[in-house]
């Protein structure tokens, strides 16, 4: 696989994880739940950011080096992340009444 595909990939997966917490009542897609609230919702999504960015790593180390990341790279990318939820949220708390 490319070095441009694997970045799709990531790009892609990055948005359906973001939408995850707020499309389902599950719990991490495993639990039901009668009422998730949307701090559980928030705390949902930072798991999810934590395992796209692991997988990401991983890709990475399969294509060679992992180059170090400082504050602005999780200042980007979780800012990226929470642009990739707003379809979701939106859906969820805004257009479902």
């Amino acid at each position: 696989m490319t070095s441009s595909a694997i970045v799709w990939l990531v790009i892609g997966l990055s948005f359906v994880a973001a939408n995850l917490p707020f499309l389902t009542q599950r719990l991490l897609l495993v639990w039901p739940l009668a009422n998730k609230s949307l701090w559980l919702r928030l705390l949902e999504l930072l798991v999810m950011y934590v395992v796209v960015g692991l997988i990401a790593l991983w890709f990475e180390h399969m294509e060679g080096r992992i180059y170090p990341q400082n504050w602005e790279f999780y200042a980007i990318t979780g800012s990226m992340f929470l642009t990739f939820a707003f379809p979701g949220f939106v859906y969820r708390h805004l257009m479902r009444r």
